[in-house]
Formats: C-alpha cells, structure tokens, sequence
C-alpha cells in the first residue's frame, strides 16, 4: 500500500510490456481473435459493454465477436431484459448485462449528476434537477413512455432531469428494427431495485475496464467511465492487482492473475461497427489505431464516427453500408493474403446485413 492506504503493485513485479503484447491482450479480451460460443450478456460484460448510441452497432459489435449470432439474438436479450440499454459510461448509450446494470449506473451516478450541474444552457440549481426528477418519475410510473409522450418533460432529458434518474431505454425502440432508442422505463422498474453501492460500482466500473481493456493506466479507466482518476483510484482499493509498464515507461494495472497472450498470435481480419470502444483513445498504447489514422476515423466534421476493419490487429480501413452493399474506403494496401481474408469477411457482413 501506499501512505494513502490504496493497494499498488509492488513496483518490484513490473515488467515491460510491448506495444504487440499490449494489442494482442486487447484484442483476446475483446473477443477479437477467435468468434467465440459465449451467451449474448456474458459477452456483453466481457468487453465492458457496447457503445449504441446508433443502434445497429450493438448487432455488428456482437456478430463480429461471437459464433453463430442472429440478429434476433440481440433483440431478444432487449426484449427479455437479458440485456440493458442506458445512458451510462461517458453519458452515453451503453448496452450492458441485467446483472451488470446497477453497478455500472451507481458508479458513475455522482459524476453524471455533476455533468448535469454543468450544463450551462439549464443551470438548474440541485432543488430543481430534484423537483424535475421527481416528475419524470410520476409520470413514467405506470410503465415505459416515449420521449414524445412525455412532451415538455422529455425534452432535452439526456442533458437535464435524465441524468437525475435512473432510466433505461426499452423495446421496441434501440433495436435493429426501430433504431431510435426514445423509450424510457425507470430503471428499478425494468431491473429491479438497486443492489450496489457507489463503492461496489467504482470497483466494479476497474474490475470491468480492465477485464476488457487491460493492462491500462488510471487515467485510461477514468476516461473510459467518465469518472474522476481519483474515483478510479478508489475503485482499485478494493481489487487486487499487478503492475506492468508499457513501452515508454508509463504505470499499467491489471487483475491479478489475468492472462496476456502470446504476442505472436495471429489476429485475424475483423470488422468493428461504429463507436466501437476498441477505436476510443484510451486504447492508444495497444496500437490498434495508427496515429496519422485516428482524424480520419475521429473528426468534428463526422460526429458519426465511421466503422473500420482491422487486419493483423489494427485499423486498415473503413466500412460503410451503401444500398445494401458493405463499401470499402482502404487506409493502407494490402497483401493478396490479407486481400481474400478481409472480403470473406466484408461478404459475411454483408449477408448480415441483408
């Protein structure tokens, strides 16, 4: 421990870690090696969650990573409230396992409510975000309503009284089929009531980060979660961790015991949906995104973000779908090898799409 109590690594057990040893434990972690037989919310919690604020990238983000998956598979873990859809990590749409649901949403509650003192076009004081939340929820009482029902209550929800409460997003909206998620339930009515504390869900929100993303720094986890790297530090106080150092010498954690790949193995060809959480910065030390890359994936001007396809475990290109038909805009060339693997897969997404 250090003199604050929090229980560090021993700087003794760091060893270094190369940028590919840091890409592959990614990539293994994120289901990207090999399509795996894993149940939808099992795969869910494994990669920490899927970024759906475009609800057809929680479907390519799974189909990509799990064997034999359908469409309807998704849509009926939604339905059947297998799996959860919320506004959670960084104040954005998240789906997440049943199970996983309130620890997430009570470890990064403060700091949501503190983003909604921020606002500056609302600038409620704290009685009236109360007062407001107190009408969202009467009036969500009786079951699910849609943003337009709601009327002057649903306006502007995610950026005022929305952060206030607890709420999911249900069926049938988010789906393939009806891909505007605007129909809230109030979360203790859809899940159940809260069973997590603040701290259980801080330590959740690393034990959670790192199970998908590790070996990371604090301030990556932080990043992530959109909580303060002092929250994230508090988190870690109830985990038992090991200590690496990447390339450059910068401080990673990671769950004792967790495995790291062979930095040898082979990554296959694969193809990431929008938002993808593998492209975010925190996942800069792993490589998966070459830096002259990033502005052409990441810009003000496509605030939709773009998909990509990886090959030998990092970004070679963007995808996108075009009157049915999955369209290719190559970053790098490739070698005839590379060439044939990635159209096999550029036709499975395609048919998946159909």
């Amino acid at each position: 421990m250090n003199r604050e109590g929090r229980r560090y690594p021993s700087a003794v057990a760091e060893r270094t870690l190369t940028q590919r040893a840091l890409n592959r434990a990614l990539l293994a972690r994120q289901l990207l090696l090999d399509r795996v037989p894993l149940a939808i919310p099992e795969a869910i919690e494994q990669v920490g969650g899927l970024q759906t604020q475009y609800a057809p990238s929680g479907y390519v983000g799974l189909w990509t990573r799990l064997a034999a998956f359908q469409r309807a598979d998704l849509t009926a873990a939604l339905e059947d409230r297998r799996v959860i859809q919320a506004t959670l990590m960084r104040i954005t749409i998240h789906m997440v396992s049943r199970r996983e649901y309130w620890p997430y949403a009570m470890g990064v509650r403060a700091a949501r409510r503190e983003w909604a003192r921020r606002i500056p076009t609302a600038a409620p004081s704290e009685a009236d975000m109360v007062e407001r939340a107190d009408r969202l929820r009467a009036a969500l009482a009786d079951g699910p309503r849609t943003v337009k029902e709601l009327g002057e209550l649903g306006k502007g929800f995610v950026g005022t009284q929305g952060l206030w409460v607890d709420l999911v997003r249900v069926p049938p909206s988010g789906t393939w089929e009806h891909r505007r998620a605007d129909r809230l339930a109030l979360a203790e009515d859809w899940v159940g009531p809260p069973d997590a504390t603040e701290d259980d869900g801080l330590a959740h929100i690393v034990r959670a980060y790192l199970r998908a993303f590790g070996p990371a720094a604090w301030r990556d986890i932080a990043q992530w979660a959109g909580i303060s790297v002092a929250d994230a530090h508090r988190g870690g106080e109830r985990l038992t961790l090991t200590g690496f150092r990447d390339e450059e010498g910068r401080r990673l954690v990671d769950l004792d015991g967790a495995v790291l790949p062979d930095p040898d193995t082979d990554a296959p060809v694969r193809f990431l949906p929008h938002w993808d959480a593998t492209m975010l910065v925190h996942a800069r030390r792993t490589g998966v995104v070459p830096e002259d890359m990033r502005p052409r994936i990441f810009n003000t001007k496509n605030p939709f973000s773009v998909g990509t396809y990886l090959v030998d475990g990092t970004v070679a290109g963007a995808w996108s779908l075009r009157d049915g038909r999955v369209v290719l805009d190559p970053y790098r060339d490739l070698s005839a090898t590379e060439e044939r693997a990635m159209e096999r897969e550029r036709e499975a997404l395609e048919a998946f799409h159909a």
